[in-house]
C-alpha cells in the first residue's frame, strides 16, 4: 500500500432477513454488482476518503468467443472486431435540427444493454452485406479473470475496503463512512424467497480501527491521570503540602496540551508510539516542577520576615532555572540520534522523538514562566480561622452533596470530607499530630481510592477494596523505602565515599551484565578465548564457557514492540504455482479452523488483490484478519466497565444499565 494512504476500514455485504438472521437468496455476481455499482460510489462521497476498492463475488462481463474461421472466411481482423465493440458502446452527439422554428438536440444513445446490442453490432461490410458480431462470434455473459476473493467463516462473501486519504483525520474519516453507510443502507435492494422470508442486503464492518483509536486515545487518558495522581500522592507525602502538590500536578495538564498544538503545526500523527512519547517525558516534566516547588517552599521557609511572596518565589525560582535548563537540555540532546533513524525503525520512533522533544520544551516553559505564577497564587491563598473560612468550607460541603447527587461520588465525598477535615483542623481542643494533619490524611485517602479504581491492579472483577488495600501496600512500601533512603542518606554517601572501590564495583558489575545480556556473552568476552588461542588453549569447549554463552546468547533481534489491536493479521502463502481453486479451498480451510477458536469473534480471509492499484498481492498471498473477543467490557472512551450481577443473573454496569447475558458474552465479560 502506498505511504500516502491508509486501510481504514473493511465492509462485508452480508444478507440477512427481518430478524437479522443470515439468509440467502442472492448470486455473488449480484452482491458484487451491488458493491460496484452502488456501495462504492456512495462512500466514495465521504470526505477524507480516497478510494473504495471491491474485493469477493463476480464481476460480470459481456464475453465475445470470436469463431478464428469465420475471421480467415471474411478476411476480418481481431482488432475490427474489438474496435466494433467499443464503437457500439457509447453515446454519439448530432448537434442540433431545426423544425417548425425551434431547435432540438439530436443524440444518439448507444450504451449496450443486452447480448443483443452487442451481436448487431457491424464489423465490416462486404459486397454492401454488413457482417455482424454474431456472424464470427458467440456472446455470452460471464465472471471476469479474478486475482484475488473475500472469505467468511468459509463461506465466500463481497466486500470492500476504505482507504483514508493521508494528513486526515482516521477518526473522523471511519464516523462519515458509517453515517454514510446508515444513509444508504435503505437503498439497499432485497428480494422475497420462495418461502416468504425477505431476504435484505446489508452491509457490516469487519476490519474497524474505531476501536483501536478510542482505546489508544482511553489508554494515553488513564496514563496521564495515573501519572498526575501518582504525582500528587508522592508529593503530598514525601513533603506534606498540598498546596506544592496542587502546583506540581498542575504542570502536566498545561504541559500535555502545549505538546498537542506543536504536534498540530509540526504535522505529527498522533499515534500509539507517539503518544507513548508523551508518557515517557512525563517523569521528567514532574522533575522540573518538583525542583521548582520544592526550592520554593525552602525559600518561603527561610525567608525573612517582611519579604514579599513574590519576591521570595522569585529568588526561588531563578535560583534553579539554569539547572532545569541543563537537565533538559541534556536529554533533548540524547535523543538526537532517533531523529536519524530510517526505513521502518525512523516511521515509528521518530514521532516518539518529536513528541518527547515537544513535552519537555513545554515543560520547561511552564515550570520557568508559568508555575512561578502559579505558585504566587497559590501560596499566596489564605483561609483562616474566621468567617471567610466558615463560608468557604461550607459552600465546598454544600458542593460536595451537589457532586455525590448529580457529578461523582468520589469528587463529593472528598470536598465534604476535606471540608470537615479543616473544621477539625482549626476548632478541635486536641491538637496532635494527627488532628494538625488530617487534611493531608484526607487527601491521601481519597488519592489512593481514585488511583485504585483507575488502576485495578487485582483486576476488574475484584471489588474496589480489595484493589483500594493493594494501592495502599505499595504505595506505602516504595515510600517507605525512599523515606529511609532519606533519613539514613548521609550515612550511606559516607560510607560509599570511605569505601569508594567496593561502591564503584557494583555499579561496574551492574554495567558489564547489561553488556553481556545485550551483546551476548561470546562478543564481550570474546578477547579472552582469542588470547588462549595464541597460546594454544581453547576454553570455548569448557562447560562453564559453553553454559554462559547459552545463557547469554545475547538479544539478537530487532527492537520492533508488538502492540495488542484486538485483532491479529495472518498472512500465510502457498506455493507460487497454486491456482485460484487451490488457493480458494485453503483460505476458506483456515478461516472455519480460526472460527473455531472460542477467544475468536470474526475471521475474514482476503486472497490475492482487491480491486485496487495499491494491492499488488498475488493469489497465493492470504491476509485472514482474526478479531478477538474484547477481554474487557469497554465504554466508548476505551475504558473497562465495573459491573456486578442482579438477582436475575443479568449483568448490571456501573452506569446502572442491564445487559443481557448474549451480549455480555459478546463484550467479553465472565462471571
Amino acid at each position: 500500500m502506498l505511504p500516502h494512504l491508509v486501510k481504514c476500514i473493511g465492509i462485508l455485504l452480508k444478507v440477512r432477513d427481518e430478524n437479522n438472521n443470515p439468509t440467502g437468496g442472492w448470486d455473488l455476481h449480484e452482491i458484487r454488482s451491488i458493491q460496484d455499482f452502488f456501495v462504492k460510489y456512495g462512500l466514495n462521497a465521504v470526505d477524507g476518503v480516497s478510494e473504495v476498492a471491491s474485493i469477493g463475488g463476480f464481476v460480470k462481463e459481456y464475453q465475445i468467443d470470436v469463431d478464428p474461421n469465420a475471421l480467415r472466411t471474411y478476411d476480418i481482423p481481431l482488432h475490427k472486431v474489438m474496435l466494433a465493440v467499443k464503437n457500439s458502446n457509447k453515446d454519439v452527439g448530432a448537434k442540433t435540427i431545426e423544425i417548425n422554428q425551434a431547435e432540438y438536440l439530436v443524440r444518439g444513445l448507444g450504451y449496450i444493454k443486452s447480448i443483443e446490442d452487442i451481436e448487431l453490432a457491424v464489423v465490416a461490410v462486404h459486397d454492401n452485406v454488413p457482417i455482424r458480431i454474431k456472424d464470427i462470434a458467440v456472446v455470452s455473459i460471464g465472471p471476469a479473470t479474478r486475482r484475488g476473493l473475500l472469505d467468511k467463516d468459509g463461506a465466500e462473501v463481497v466486500g470492500g475496503v476504505v482507504v483514508a486519504r493521508y494528513g486526515a483525520n482516521p477518526l473522523k474519516v471511519i464516523n462519515g463512512v458509517k453515517d454514510k453507510i446508515g444513509e444508504i443502507k435503505g437503498g439497499l435492494p432485497s428480494k422475497t424467497l420462495a418461502n416468504g422470508t425477505v431476504s435484505q442486503l446489508t452491509i457490516v464492518p469487519f476490519y474497524d480501527r474505531t476501536t483501536v483509536i478510542k482505546e489508544t486515545l482511553g489508554t494515553l487518558e488513564e496514563a496521564l491521570s495515573l501519572e498526575i495522581l501518582i504525582t500528587f500522592l508522592v508529593v503530598i507525602i514525601m513533603m506534606f503540602n498540598i498546596r506544592a502538590s496542587l502546583l506540581i500536578s498542575s504542570l502536566l495538564p498545561i504541559a500535555v496540551l502545549m505538546v498537542f498544538i506543536a504536534m498540530r503545526y509540526f504535522h505529527v500523527d498522533a499515534n500509539i508510539v507517539a503518544l507513548s512519547g508523551i508518557a515517557i517525558a512525563i517523569g521528567t516534566m514532574v522533575d522540573l516542577g518538583i525542583v521548582l516547588s520544592e526550592n520554593i517552599d525552602k525559600h518561603m521557609t527561610s525567608a525573612p520576615k517582611g519579604q514579599k511572596l513574590i519576591e521570595t518565589i522569585y529568588n526561588g525560582a531563578a535560583e534553579v532555572s539554569s539547572a532545569i535548563v541543563t537537565a533538559v537540555s541534556t536529554t533533548i540532546i540524547s535523543f538526537i540520534p532517533v531523529f536519524t533513524m530510517q526505513a521502518a525503525e525512523g516511521k515509528l520512533f521518530r514521532p516518539l522523538a518529536f513528541t518527547k522533544t515537544f513535552a519537555l520544551l513545554a515543560a520547561l516553559a511552564v515550570a520557568l514562566f508559568i508555575l512561578p505564577t502559579l505558585a504566587h497564587w497559590v501560596f499566596g491563598f489564605k483561609i483562616s480561622k474566621n468567617k471567610k473560612g466558615v463560608i468557604f468550607n461550607t459552600l465546598l460541603i454544600i458542593i460536595g452533596i451537589i457532586s455525590i447527587i448529580w457529578i461523582s461520588t468520589w469528587a463529593g465525598i472528598t470536598l465534604i470530607a476535606i471540608s470537615i477535615a479543616w473544621f477539625v483542623q482549626e476548632y478541635s481542643p486536641i491538637q496532635n499530630w494527627f488532628a494538625k494533619n488530617l487534611i493531608i490524611i484526607v487527601s491521601v485517602i481519597s488519592i489512593t481510592w481514585l488511583l485504585a479504581d483507575y488502576w485495578m491492579p487485582l483486576g476488574a472483577g475484584k471489588s474496589g477494596l480489595l484493589n483500594f488495600i493493594f494501592v495502599a501496600l505499595i504505595i506505602a512500601t516504595i515510600l517507605g523505602l525512599f523515606a529511609l533512603l532519606e533519613h539514613y542518606y548521609s550515612k550511606v554517601l559516607a560510607w560509599c565515599l570511605a569505601h569508594k572501590k567496593t561502591f564503584l564495583s557494583i555499579p561496574i558489575f551492574i554495567i558489564l551484565l547489561a553488556s553481556v545480556i545485550w551483546m551476548g556473552f561470546n562478543s564481550v568476552f570474546g578477547f579472552v578465548s582469542s588470547g588462549f588461542q595464541k597460546v594454544n588453549v581453547s576454553i570455548e569447549n569448557t562447560s562453564v564457557w559453553s553454559s554462559l554463552s547459552e545463557s547469554f546468547p545475547g538479544i539478537g533481534k530487532e527492537f520492533m514492540p508488538s502492540l495488542d489491536e484486538g485483532s491479529f493479521l495472518l498472512m500465510p502463502t502457498s506455493m507460487p504455482h497454486a491456482g485460484i481453486e487451490q488457493n480458494k479451498r485453503v483460505v476458506q480451510q483456515l478461516d472455519m479452523i480460526l472460527a473455531n477458536i472460542p477467544e475468536v469473534e470474526l475471521a475474514v480471509g482476503k486472497m490475492g488483490r482487491t480491486e485496487s492499484a495499491l494491492d499488488p498481492a498475488p493469489i497465493s498471498m492470504y491476509e485472514n484478519i482474526i478479531n478477538y473477543k474484547s477481554e474487557y467490557a469497554l465504554n466508548e472512551q476505551g475504558h473497562r466497565q465495573r459491573f456486578k450481577t442482579d438477582n436475575d443473573d443479568l449483568f448490571v454496569l456501573t452506569n446502572g444499565d442491564t445487559i443481557s447475558n448474549a451480549d455480555a458474552i459478546t463484550q467479553g465479560i465472565t462471571t
